[in-house]
């Protein structure tokens, strides 16, 4: 499976699956879907407008829908951190290819090829390209430096399901409350990405950063998995007796 680096706010880089064709297929149906739909309500409106002066309305609203349908895929990913409706459904978003936050000018190049992708290429360019090139790119893409990932979502405290700490247990590293729940939920992520991708530098990327966090030096015979495991189980009992 093709895999991008995404580096997180702690500088901890995390692979994530690239979008395949199907799921942009279909995220790019539902946009469509979705724009289709509004315009057969404002069709409906139109059969029901009897007053002429309501008619000069409807097609100014026409004229706006039609720049909302031109524009509609540069706005969404500009202010919705690169998905429109249709691929926060389908779980896929627009990054750079370094792995951060698209521009607001690669988005706009991406955009402006929507032509050569999809419209002067009867919609096959786009599509032969997202399925020959090495990071599932289309022609827009390749030009903006961008591609699609699949999303994860954040996982909360409360869906983490690690065993459950024993009353009479006593956690190994007292200052594991310097911690907060954001930083919980990342090393949560890090073993979950570990335990499906056994990349081990994952693992010790992670456990370096909550070393210096905590200002601590692992305990002999503990390896970095045992540690963040440890830590995790140190952090659920600090915060229950805390609660």
């Amino acid at each position: 499976m093709e895999t991008i680096k995404v580096n997180t706010s702690q500088q901890v880089d995390i692979d994530y699956p690239v979008a395949g064709l199907g799921e942009r297929i279909a995220a790019r149906m539902i946009d469509f879907g979705l724009l289709i739909g509004v315009l057969l309500v404002f069709v409906l409106f139109a059969g029901l407008i009897t007053n002429p002066k309501t008619n000069v309305f409807f097609i100014g609203l026409m004229i706006i829908y039609a720049a909302a349908y031109v524009f509609y895929h540069l706005i969404c990913e500009i202010f919705f951190n690169g998905q429109s409706p249709g691929k926060k459904l389908m779980k896929i978003k627009v990054v750079s290819l370094d792995g951060g936050q698209a521009s607001i000018g690669q988005y706009f190049i991406r955009w402006l090829f929507r032509l050569v992708d999809f419209w002067l290429s009867g919609q096959v360019g786009g599509l032969l390209c997202v399925a020959l090139s090495e990071h599932k790119q289309r022609i827009g893409d390749l030009v903006a430096g961008t591609t699609v990932i699949k999303t994860v979502g954040r996982t909360t405290l409360e869906e983490i399901a690690f065993e459950p700490v024993e009353e009479e247990y006593i956690p190994v590293f007292a200052n594991v409350h310097l911690l907060n729940d954001q930083e919980m939920e990342l090393i949560h992520e890090v073993l979950t990405t570990y335990y499906k991708t056994a990349h081990y530098e994952l693992i010790y990327a992670m456990a370096d950063k909550i070393k210096m966090r905590l200002g601590i030096s692992l305990p002999a015979g503990m390896h970095e998995l045992a540690f963040l495991n440890t830590v995790v189980k140190d952090y659920n009992q600090v915060t229950s007796v805390a609660q």
